[in-house]
């Protein structure tokens, strides 16, 4: 990762996938409708992170927060996550891509959980891309959950994986919304009008353009 001028590598990009619900409602559809558009995108999406050689995606699946939106609709997103690491984890395994969940495991259901341990137990081998689910995820959750086990650094979720290189979020929203912040704290951000389930993997690329094009100095002078 280059700290100076030129064409910066990227090698983590972080996706807050916004907009679901508003791609469907515009076209007169259940909110349900838009998460499994947003679906597509995101599989999209991992085909052009594979296609553009980055080594680390993670994407905002459900937050901490989602926990107050109304219960049908976070019924609705357990088992739609639950279903869709059924559906694509023969997918991604194809695809050399690792799944790896980051989040808080309270108050997620067991059968939920089952579903996420069997999908990284699956693509454990697999080192092209680590896909990173972020669910049940909270910026400030994970921080307080590393500083009470000592060194923060060394007790995130996933010490392992590098800073984030680039933000990308959708829906023309311009707010972290508690999203990675001790790993994006020299983040290049991106924002975009367009809905999350309009995004496709030439919206990655443009967004990747347009990052090769900016000077990271991290705090000098570069």
């Amino acid at each position: 990762m280059s700290s100076s001028g030129g064409d910066p590598a990227v090698g983590h990009v972080a996706i807050i996938m916004d907009g679901n619900g508003r791609w469907a409602e515009q076209r007169g559809l259940p909110r349900s409708k838009g998460h499994e558009a947003g679906e597509r995108a995101l599989f999209d999406v991992v085909e052009g992170a594979l296609e553009a050689g980055l080594r680390y995606l993670s994407v905002y699946a459900f937050s901490t927060e989602n926990w107050t939106r109304p219960s049908d609709e976070v019924e609705f997103l357990l088992n739609f996550n639950r279903a869709l690491l059924r559906k694509r984890r023969d997918d991604m395994n194809e695809r050399g891509v690792r799944i790896r969940r980051i989040g808080r495991r309270e108050p997620v259901p067991r059968e939920v959980l089952d579903e996420f341990d069997q999908a990284e137990a699956f693509t454990a081998h697999h080192t092209r891309l680590d896909l990173m689910v972020c669910f049940n995820y909270g910026g400030r959750a994970e921080i307080e959950d590393a500083a009470k086990q000592g060194s923060i650094q060394d007790n995130l979720y996933a010490p392992d994986v590098p800073d984030v290189d680039l933000i990308i979020r959708t829906s023309g929203e311009r707010r972290l919304s508690n999203f990675l912040l001790w790993q994006s704290a020299y983040a290049e951000l991106y924002f975009t009008d367009m809905l999350w389930p309009d995004f496709d993997r030439h919206s990655l690329f443009e967004a990747l353009r347009d990052y090769s094009g900016r000077q990271r100095r991290y705090g000098g002078l570069g």
